[in-house]
């Protein structure tokens, strides 16, 4: 599978992807999506990507029970889960998640038409959550980035921003949002995903217009910067080569330094490995 040879990083961290696996309760979407956590397993393994965050996919909506096995069978000291609750969760049942490996509640609100929960929930949860250590995890558009910046703004723990904040592809760091990340970056408590050049694009593989806004994120705070691969790549029809994502990292970050932040201590310290 390997058209060359990666120089793994000790510890790297792919910290987004998504396990898929009909055989649980879903919406009926998940057959049409699958990425098994024995195939992941084998491209880790393969790729050099010692752990993992696993983010909960749509089509299984509050109930977590796939993204607790993927964990438990990647191993729970070098896997960690993003979940999706609603207000209804007990404390008790946040404590479970919490020892079955969970580390922060997703808001997957891009499209609000399959949005699973409303954001209107995060400032809430988030209270909830904070002193189990928990991330609040924010898939939004760079639209609704500013439109509740004040929210954003003032959430307690830690924010983590999906996909480099879906900026405009045609704006790229000109996109308002930009500047508004940045400033949360400053704040000390938000971490950026570099992942999915193919949701931030208008010119398609090799994803140029991503990568600058890629590599102006982490050129202003590799400190804060974290890398997914965002497998199994649900919004494409065609599926990206493995290896030509893994090659991002090389593309990113410019120093050795750089991949060891992003690949290796900025998860470790956002999500406690």
């Amino acid at each position: 599978m390997s058209k060359q040879k990666h120089q793994p990083y000790l510890h790297a961290c792919n910290a987004h992807l998504h396990i898929i696996d009909p055989a649980f309760s879903n919406d009926g979407k998940a057959a049409t999506q699958i990425g098994t956590i024995e195939t992941y397993m084998q491209l880790a393994q393969e790729q050099g990507l010692e752990r993992a965050v696993f983010v909960q996919a749509k089509p299984f909506g509050t109930d977590n029970s796939c993204l607790l096995n993927a964990i438990q069978r990647f191993g729970l000291n070098k896997a960690r889960g993003i979940a999706v609750v609603d207000q209804s969760i007990s404390n008790q049942e946040l404590e479970s998640l919490h020892q079955g490996g969970v580390r922060g509640v997703r808001f997957s609100v891009w499209n609000p038409a399959n949005s699973v929960i409303s954001f209107d929930l995060c400032e809430p949860l988030s209270h909830r959550v904070c002193d189990l250590g928990w991330n609040m995890q924010l898939h939004m558009s760079a639209v609704q980035l500013m439109e509740y910046s004040s929210v954003i703004s003032r959430l307690p723990g830690r924010v983590v921003i999906d996909h480099m904040g879906r900026l405009n592809p045609q704006k790229g760091t000109d996109d308002p949002a930009y500047a508004f990340l940045c400033r949360l970056i400053d704040q000390g408590n938000v971490w950026i995903k570099l992942s999915g050049p193919y949701l931030n694009t208008c010119d398609g593989y090799p994803w140029n217009d991503a990568a600058k806004v890629a590599r102006a994120f982490a050129d202003y705070a590799p400190e804060r910067m974290l890398w997914g691969s965002d497998f199994p790549h649900v919004t494409e029809k065609v599926k990206p080569d493995e290896w030509d994502i893994l090659d991002t990292i090389d593309c990113w970050f410019d120093t050795d330094r750089a991949k060891q932040l992003a690949l290796v201590e900025n998860p470790a310290e956002v999500y406690g490995f």
